[in-house]
């Protein structure tokens, strides 16, 4: 069992910058792929980012040049940075470990992540 938990969610105005913090429970530097979702009212779950445990980032096209994850694995942590923040990336953003292998997906709670002047 993989516990998440997700922190640094807040209100920030548009043009705006915030950053995401995911801590995982275990080791996630061999096994696990890591990514981050959202979730708006109304919406289905989407991807936002995710990082391989190679390395290899993917991203929405909705936020390619404006978002970057990373990760640590010596702090079994996954961060999104966010910059140029828009109306439209207000949701609840989740930390998702997504194991290579077996194929299990643990989700963290959630953080908030509102936009608005």
């Amino acid at each position: 069992q993989v516990q998440l938990v997700e922190s640094g969610g807040g209100l920030v105005q548009p043009g705006g910058s915030l950053s995401l913090s995911c801590a995982a429970s275990v080791s996630i530097s061999t096994n696990y792929d890591m990514g981050w979702y959202r979730q708006a009212p109304g919406s289905q779950r989407e991807l936002v980012a995710s990082l391989t445990s190679g390395g290899r980032p993917n991203s929405a096209d909705s936020v390619k040049g404006r978002f970057t994850i990373s990760r640590d694995n010596a702090k079994n942590t996954v961060y999104l940075q966010m910059s140029s923040l828009k109306p439209e990336d207000t949701a609840v953003y989740y930390c998702n470990a997504h194991h290579r292998w077996f194929g299990f997906d643990y989700w963290g709670q959630g953080t908030q992540v509102t936009v608005s002047s």
